[in-house]
């Protein structure tokens, strides 16, 4: 098969022009990648601001211990994903750096180190409910009571 020669056929000028074209556009498509890579991480930073908290506990404060659950590993005392997700409250014994806190644990987690990082930790905001009143219950010879309703839901 043969091809006529106007089509095979090229000018020197032509190709040139046609190379400088292509590497001048892919340029371009480069420098506009990027500046798009440079934005990408000031707008990722910008949205992990939003998120982002200043935390810092007075020595004496009572803090609640994040407990993340994890498939068939036993975190404090409880086992499975139905375990709490804080645990607390606890007293800041004192901060050890900046972004550290040493808490008083209970002897029943001895085996859990004492320092903790600011993420685990989230303020306690006491509340009365949280406090059982034992004053109240009259107890009989066999350390028993009597249960008298509240409140009818």
């Amino acid at each position: 098969m043969s091809f006529p020669h106007r089509l095979v056929r090229f000018e020197p000028t032509e190709a040139r022009l046609y190379g400088t074209d292509l590497v001048k556009s892919f340029m371009d498509k480069v420098k506009f990648i990027q500046e798009r890579l440079r934005t990408a991480p000031s707008r990722q930073k910008s949205y992990a601001d939003q998120k982002a908290r200043d935390l810092s506990f007075i020595v004496g404060e009572k803090v609640l211990l994040k407990v993340s659950p994890m498939k068939d590993i036993m975190r404090f005392e409880k086992r499975g994903k139905l375990s709490l997700r804080f645990k607390g409250s606890f007293e800041v014994l004192e901060r050890v750096r900046e972004v550290a806190y040493m808490l008083a644990l209970p002897p029943s987690l001895l085996g859990v180190l004492l320092v903790f990082h600011v993420s685990m930790l989230q303020k306690y905001r006491t509340d009365s409910s949280h406090v059982l009143d034992y004053t109240t219950v009259q107890l009989d010879e066999s350390l028993g009571y009597e249960e008298e309703p509240v409140a009818i839901v």
